[in-house]
């Protein structure tokens, strides 16, 4: 990536040098100082997100490979395009609320699951990439079980993905991509899309909990930890099922 500074404005576009294949920052300032750095030592404060455009498959996977796996930011790839973030604490805190809200639902109706939180997923074209906040296993459980690694073109993709856009905003195409049958985005309230051929259609009640109403309960749940706190809403949800 390069970025360069050109009227106070930042822009920015993937390099590669002849000593590694691997991305690398350069920041061009305007007394022509340039400084190359690799792109895992980008420290970016919660909240905060950069957006690369013009980066290939091959690229992708090197910088994914560079970021490695123990890291507070999440990813998305798309349209050639890579987003990096690194999540707020109400972005976390939401994530957890619904993923634990899911669990209580499954163990209620005596459902196994397998819970991959933020795996990344890598389109059977290799064309998209993504991280989902969370992600469930639930019809196909069985097929992850003791994986380590998961491969689309083999293994399914979940059957529920959960994302919080307190951050930033989730790139439906990416998911698309993936094949991912039915996503939860929460973003000051809850919207439950369910994929239909190329595109996902936005409905009002959720294929994993048919009958349920979703949306009220992860709204009302959210709304009480603000109050309570997180494990006292969560208990209050409980008790009422």
């Amino acid at each position: 990536m390069v970025f360069a500074a050109d009227n106070g404005q930042l822009t920015e576009r993937f390099i590669s040098t002849n000593e590694s294949c691997y991305p690398k920052v350069t920041a061009v300032a305007s007394v022509h100082m340039v400084a190359t750095i690799a792109i895992h030592k980008i420290c970016l404060e919660p909240g905060s997100r950069i957006i690369i455009p013009d980066i290939s498959w091959h690229k992708f996977e090197s910088i994914l490979q560079e970021l490695g796996e123990s890291r507070n930011s999440r990813i998305a790839y798309s349209q050639n395009t890579l987003e990096i973030m690194v999540p707020l604490p109400d972005h976390e805190r939401s994530k957890i609320l619904i993923s634990d809200i899911v669990k209580i639902l499954l163990r209620r109706q005596s459902c196994d699951w397998e819970s991959l939180g933020s795996t990344t997923f890598r389109g059977k074209l290799k064309t998209a990439g993504v991280e989902p906040d969370d992600c469930f296993y639930i019809a196909n459980y069985e097929a992850v079980i003791g994986k380590s690694r998961l491969n689309l073109a083999v293994d399914p993709p979940p059957d529920l993905a959960i994302e919080s856009d307190y951050t930033s905003k989730t790139r439906l195409d990416a998911y698309i991509a993936v094949k991912v049958p039915e996503l939860w985005i929460y973003d000051r309230g809850l919207k439950i899309y369910v994929i239909d051929g190329e595109d996902y259609l936005v409905v009002e009640n959720s294929p994993t909990f048919p009958g349920l109403p979703i949306k009220v309960m992860v709204d009302r749940v959210i709304q009480q930890a603000q109050q309570v706190g997180s494990s006292r809403a969560l208990r209050a949800f409980e008790e009422t099922l």
